[in-house]
């Protein structure tokens, strides 16, 4: 792995959380994500589910973490299995975990080869009265492929049908959504590494420059300062390409008098960053451009500061559809009319601003956490409000990564990152 190893006691912290909301004498069980392939020999990169990363900071295939809080031996409480090594494997793909480097990883003092699995957990379902099944339950989860997990379930199933079941997916939004001290240091990197591949844009991006140029730019930044790469697919959309929200392409040119759309950021050791900026391609916004620009950063800054200890998600997005309504009556693009005869389901706001103001982030750039429960401290939401105009040829989207305080306004990741229009230019004209 590019990153620096995580101390093992987020994980031990992270295991004790979980194993303390767990049901008496219940076992749990957290499989690792398959490779999956491309075609003929080629897969794609394995990316760790990130729900046994959180628990275990294992970051290999084929590994499988079991935890038995009630187990009557004390070794079996927490059992990390993971591939056995060979001569041949070493070769071929490289270092992987040994029982002693599992254990120093994780903290997990049982590390068991994964070829052990089946007969070590008969044995401890023996004891076991319900066992817990690790489901995606994200509430924007549309996965069709079938995963390690939901083959590993089907087969619990299959073989211990007099077991009682429960779901490991409450515990995990409601411990995933806080974040440990350790957590936010980590993503506090990965916004640093995404502040240094945004900088190094500002004096590249000219006239006739290429979206996928923009994001080699990035690229190499990301890399260079250990990070396997985007968080997510990166959007570098110009001109009218920013009106499509989840524009992928980057494959158009960068004309003069546009703007430049850019929703990408850099992930670093499996945590996400997810940054906006909007800048002009030739350096100077127009009047009308800034105008757009600086009511956008308005509503942000605005709805920053309701993200404190107590606020209800959907009552928080509520005030800024109030926000955006209002910056889009000074801007001309509603009348007073269309927001009295809005309908109530999708308010006059939305032709200009149509998607949400924040969501978790976190191990996912769509992270686990509650969503119908107040705010709580230590949660990191994004914040990104838009206004897209295709008539005026410009989409306009911001978005900070901030972490809600016990006292005052959020603290934001991603502070140092030029925002302000002024700078942006200043810093573009060098």
């Amino acid at each position: 792995m590019k990153y620096d190893q995580i101390p093992n006691s987020l994980f031990i912290k992270n295991r004790k959380k979980f194993m303390d909301r767990m049901q008496p004498k219940s076992i749990a069980v957290f499989n690792s994500n398959d490779i999956y392939p491309i075609g003929a020999d080629s897969v794609l990169p394995f990316e760790q589910h990130r729900d046994i990363f959180y628990l275990s900071g294992a970051d290999q295939e084929e590994t499988i973490l079991v935890l038995f809080p009630d187990a009557n031996n004390k070794k079996h409480r927490e059992i990390l299995f993971v591939r056995e090594t060979n001569e041949h494997i070493a070769i071929w793909e490289g270092e992987k975990l040994t029982k002693e480097k599992a254990t120093e990883v994780s903290g997990i003092e049982t590390v068991c080869w994964l070829q052990d699995f089946d007969k070590i957990f008969f044995d401890l379902m023996t004891e076991a009265e319900t066992i817990y099944f690790n489901t995606n339950e994200h509430y924007r989860q549309a996965v069709e492929t079938q995963t390690r997990e939901d083959r590993f379930i089907e087969k619990c199933k299959r073989e211990y049908p007099a077991h009682k079941v429960a779901k490991s997916n409450p515990i995990l939004q409601e411990i995933r959504g806080i974040k440990e001290p350790e957590e936010i240091d980590i993503m506090q990197t990965a916004c640093n590494i995404t502040e240094k591949g945004f900088r190094r844009l500002l004096s590249f991006v000219k006239p006739g420059v290429m979206e996928y140029e923009i994001e080699a730019e990035l690229l190499h930044e990301f890399v260079r300062n250990k990070s396997k790469g985007f968080a997510y697919p990166p959007i570098i959309a110009s001109g009218n390409n920013a009106n499509v929200l989840h524009y992928l392409e980057n494959n158009k040119p960068c004309n003069a008098g546009d703007l430049i759309l850019m929703d990408t950021a850099a992930e670093y050791a499996n945590y996400s960053s997810d940054l906006t900026r909007t800048i002009p391609v030739s350096g100077t916004f127009t009047k009308r451009q800034k105008e757009v620009y600086n009511a956008v950063l308005r509503v942000k800054d605005e709805a920053t500061k309701m993200l404190v200890p107590g606020t209800l998600w959907a009552e928080y997005h509520k005030e800024c559809g109030k926000l955006m309504t209002s910056e889009l009556l000074g801007l001309g693009l509603l009348d007073k009319a269309d927001v009295q005869n809005e309908n109530p389901e999708w308010p006059a706001y939305k032709k200009y601003f149509m998607h949400g103001t924040s969501h978790h982030i976190g191990l996912n750039t769509h992270d686990y956490g509650a969503l119908k429960t107040p705010m709580k401290a230590n949660m990191i939401f994004t914040v990104e409000p838009g206004i897209y105009i295709p008539a005026e040829n410009m989409g306009i989207r911001l978005e900070d990564d901030v972490v809600i305080q016990e006292n005052g306004e959020p603290f934001n990741l991603m502070a140092n990152i030029p925002i302000k229009a002024d700078e942006i230019e200043e810093l573009m004209n060098k």
